[in-house]
């Protein structure tokens, strides 16, 4: 396979992905569009829920990402309610939930849902990176990027890190792992 869509309105992920799947050799043309998200308990709920939506209106192969920042000390929250907690919290709010709690544990967690064709159930790939949530707003970036340390390389958030982010983000992962059973012909996991 030589190239697949990605179905997302947001730049910033279309960018990453070009990047990151550039590496396995595949050409990413970007579908922008919305699309539904349900509301559910689990990122694959609601990536697989999107994919299938899609799957009606835009030609395979084509995937999805959906991406979710589970804090342990709030139970997992925002977990998959995180782009409606950033569009009406923000950094600044999950830091304020996050005053005075010594467990910072975290991990961002990214769902490729990918459809090869539209007789098949899509296909769910999931990519987490542990880390912590820091003690204020650093760097740039996007969405949570600068209020998220992962462990490696340590110490830097998403958005200090810059473009590095790719060699260790959850999105990168879950990518990778699309980008390796592309290449590998589509291997059932």
């Amino acid at each position: 396979m030589d190239g697949i869509r990605f179905v997302t309105h947001n730049r910033h992920k279309f960018r990453e992905a070009r990047a990151i799947l550039a590496g396995f050799g595949l050409e990413v043309e970007w579908v922008e569009m919305e699309y539904p998200e349900v509301q559910a308990d689990t990122l694959e709920e609601v990536a697989l829920f999107s994919a299938r939506w899609l799957l009606d209106r835009v030609d395979p192969p084509f995937f999805i990402e959906d991406a979710g920042l589970f804090i342990n000390a709030l139970r997992g929250f925002p977990g998959p309610y995180s782009s409606f907690a950033f569009r009406t919290i923000g950094n600044e709010g999950i830091l304020k939930l996050m005053d005075g709690v010594r467990d910072r544990r975290a991990t961002f967690k990214s769902v490729v849902a990918v459809a090869l064709d539209r007789d098949s159930e899509p296909t769910v790939l999931v990519g987490e990176t542990p880390g912590r949530i820091a003690e204020s707003v650093r760097g740039g970036g996007w969405g949570f990027d600068p209020i998220f340390e992962p462990l490696e390389p340590g110490g830097l958030t998403y958005g200090e890190l810059g473009e590095e982010k790719n060699r260790y983000s959850h999105r990168y992962r879950a990518l990778r792992r699309l980008g390796e059973w592309l290449s590998e012909g589509r291997k059932p996991l």
